[in-house]
């Protein structure tokens, strides 16, 4: 779908447990530094401007909320989804769990053959010794990364990624799979010869749009990472080989 300036829309909607760091995740990116203020359950909307092969698309980030009460009305953001991030956090094993039992069932529902990653957030936390002390409590561990691995192999995600929206560390990647998720066709659905090419993926930027009596806010610029250009490198030699 193309909006007013002839941009083509994608959309990536956020789902996941309460509490378990989405709305950071979201926020850190768009600002490039973590929230230290209040962070609101969720906050509406961001959009990303990005550039391939001469194309011009907006990549929407909508934000959802995890807790029950929303369960009725979080569906009504999922029509149109282009792809989705699955988040629980490593240092909660009810939000890993959960991602089984109640957000792949969820998708299934309501966004059937849409595509997702499952996303393992608030990294940070699993060398924290208050977090430590927490779980020894409860007799619980941080969820490790084989472990999420594993998962995401038996969900059927795209793959699997883990972040801190604190260090930033990891971030950056999470929105590289989205976009490759979406452009990057599934194997075996198209033939070589038909498969979209991706020349290159230019600088984008990010700006956070928000219904505030301050209006749109935009933020920094960020460059395109060497593991985006190297994955849509991939792409290409994938368009060409037999």
């Amino acid at each position: 779908m193309a909006n007013g300036t002839g941009a083509i829309m994608l959309k990536c909607v956020v789902v996941g447990d309460g509490a378990v760091g989405k709305t950071c995740l979201l926020m850190s990116y768009a600002n490039d530094a973590f929230p230290e203020e209040y962070v609101p359950t969720v906050f509406d909307h961001y959009a990303v401007s990005v550039t391939v092969g001469g194309k011009q698309y907006l990549l929407g980030l909508y934000d959802t909320a995890g807790q029950e009460d929303y369960d009725r009305l979080r569906p009504l953001s999922y029509p149109m989804t282009d792809v989705f991030l699955i988040c629980f956090s490593v240092v909660n094993l009810a939000s890993f769990q959960n991602v089984r039992e109640e957000w792949v069932p969820e998708l299934q529902e309501y966004a059937p053959n849409v595509p997702y990653l499952l996303i393992g957030t608030q990294i940070d936390l699993r060398d924290d010794p208050k977090t430590i002390t927490k779980l020894n409590d409860v007799k619980e561990k941080p969820i490790v990364t084989e472990q999420g691995q594993k998962l995401a192999k038996e969900i059927g995600a795209c793959c699997y990624v883990e972040c801190s929206a604190l260090t930033q560390k990891g971030l950056k990647t999470v929105f590289d799979e989205a976009i490759i998720a979406i452009l990057a066709p599934k194997k075996g659905v198209l033939k070589a010869t038909s498969r979209p090419k991706v020349h290159q993926l230019l600088p984008y930027h990010v700006s956070i749009l928000s219904h505030t009596s301050s209006g749109t806010i935009r933020c920094q610029s960020y460059n395109t990472s060497p593991y985006l250009r190297r994955a849509i490198l991939k792409i290409n030699q994938s368009a060409t080989s037999p």
